[in-house]
């Protein structure tokens, strides 16, 4: 009896290290030298479990903080390295790398600056994904990148998505953020901004950050290029960003985009994010294993 007990006690001790073992690492702030921005620009990424003990190379997750976080938000509120090791231990999620930029710092939001003088949308896709791509053994096909984010990141989700379809399989906009439904909504937004440009620059602003704006504008290629990308949509039912998030769906029904669209108990909380969390690392690894 003794015997047995002691050898399921190795047993149990062997698996909890094993467990153990299988974590990835956390650098929360790395740095990429942006030209466009003029500065330098931080950012933290999740390298998955066994990175540094294989040449293998891995699809990448990027993961969009919201107004009033930086590259830090999801790291020390979102848990995302305990979600992800435990998504990816129980064969949930691919082993990934998960790359959370800054868009908090100098001035805060995913777009180019409407006055033309701080592109980060530029920045995002000409330098910090090429300095990923390049320093991290990433996979560089469309088919293993996915792009998630909260509030003011999934607003950037959408917005990118929309505006380079070709680049993502997947995308994930939680408690989005899902831009100006008409052009009041837009000049309140911006505030004095508004009145520093031409109605010229001001309209065409407004049809690059509207979601109906933009579907009905698209080219046939441009509008299956949406299509391919496997959309998952979610908030809360008590979440102030709620009703955009419902149009949004209603645009999607109207142009036959596929998604799967998530209306689930909880407000615009990191309690809400963080249950979502493990949903978005499965749906993307989804996306990424049907290729």
């Amino acid at each position: 009896m003794k015997k047995n007990i002691l050898l399921v006690n190795l047993l149990i001790f062997s698996s909890l290290c094993a467990v153990y073992a299988q974590r990835g690492v956390i650098y929360e702030t790395r740095t990429v030298k942006s030209e466009i921005l003029k500065a330098d620009r931080h950012y933290s990424i999740y390298l998955p479990p066994g990175y540094d003990e294989t040449d293998q190379s891995f699809p990448v997750l990027y993961l969009l903080h919201g107004s009033g976080d930086d590259h830090t938000g999801w790291v020390q509120f979102g848990q995302v390295q305990h979600i992800a090791d435990k998504a990816i231990a129980e064969g949930k999620a691919s082993h990934l790398i998960i790359v959370m930029p800054d868009a908090n710092t100098g001035r805060k939001g995913y777009f180019n600056d409407i006055r033309g003088d701080f592109n980060y949308e530029d920045f995002f896709f000409k330098e910090l994904i090429p300095h990923i791509e390049k320093t991290y053994r990433v996979r560089k096909d469309r088919h293993y990148r996915a792009i998630s984010g909260l509030s003011m990141g999934g607003g950037g989700t959408i917005f990118y998505s929309l505006h380079h379809p070709e680049m993502f399989a997947a995308a994930a906009p939680l408690s989005a953020s899902t831009g100006s439904w008409e052009m009041g909504q837009l000049k309140s937004r911006l505030g004095a901004s508004a009145s520093q440009v031409s109605d010229a620059q001001l309209d065409a602003y407004y049809k690059r950050h509207s979601i109906d704006g933009l579907l009905n504008s698209a080219t046939k290629e441009a509008l299956d290029n949406i299509k391919r990308i496997k959309w998952y949509i979610s908030c809360g039912d008590d979440d102030f960003l709620y009703e955009g998030n419902s149009l949004m769906h209603i645009s999607f029904r109207k142009k036959e985009i596929p998604h799967e669209y998530r209306v689930k108990d909880g407000g615009h909380t990191w309690t809400y994010w963080r249950t979502e969390l493990p949903l978005v690392l499965e749906f993307v690894s989804k996306s990424f294993n049907q290729y």
